[in-house]
């Protein structure tokens, strides 16, 4: 068998990102279990705002090309008034079950206080339309201004949970994929 490859997208755009800090050390984690990775930083994509008539703009096609061809896929958001970023919801919009479906897929949410979990209930709910596997483990980095140190997770908990996803991304990469879900045969719009 030939060794995963898992993505992370990045979804913030902020020079100095927690969320970045987080999607990185997955992907650590993940090439240190054996996978190949590749950071998908939303700063480096020219994405206009969604817009079905032209789903090919800007560097759409870089990106899609770039998740379709994973074997899983790390999403990683900042916490934006209790769900995740618009920027990772547009590069979403741009994906659809070419890209997703029977992916793996793990979750990271970033917060500045104490509750990141809305925001990974929004992006399972987003996976299973797309009849992703989201792997039952997430990560979350509450109050990051104190997880996270000069580019490095200083808090050994949220270190391991974090750690722990990357690694379940390759584990669980080849997962033999559950029939469709039912929010997935009633989500016509992603295959247009």
């Amino acid at each position: 068998m030939s060794r995963p490859h898992v993505v992370g997208v990045a979804g913030s755009l902020r020079d100095d990102s927690y969320t970045r800090v987080g999607v990185e050390r997955a992907l650590d984690a993940a090439r240190e279990a054996g996978a190949t990775t590749e950071l998908l930083d939303l700063r480096e994509f020219d994405l206009p705002v969604f817009d079905a008539d032209d789903g090919k703009a800007g560097d759409a096609p870089e990106l899609t090309d770039a998740v379709r061809e994973a074997d899983a896929i790390l999403l990683g958001t900042p916490v934006y008034h209790g769900s995740y970023s618009a920027p990772l919801k547009n590069a979403l919009d741009y994906c659809g079950f070419d890209e997703f479906e029977n992916k793996t897929v793990g979750l990271l949410a970033v917060a500045g206080g104490s509750f990141p979990i809305t925001a990974l209930e929004h992006l399972r709910s987003v996976c299973r339309a797309l009849n992703c596997w989201v792997i039952p483990h997430q990560a979350a980095i509450p109050q990051a201004r104190n997880s996270v140190e000069n580019g490095e997770i200083v808090d050994a908990d949220v270190e391991d949970r974090v750690a722990t996803l990357g690694e379940e991304a390759v584990q669980y990469a080849n997962i033999e994929p559950d029939p469709p879900c039912l929010e997935s045969t009633e989500n016509v719009g992603a295959d247009d």
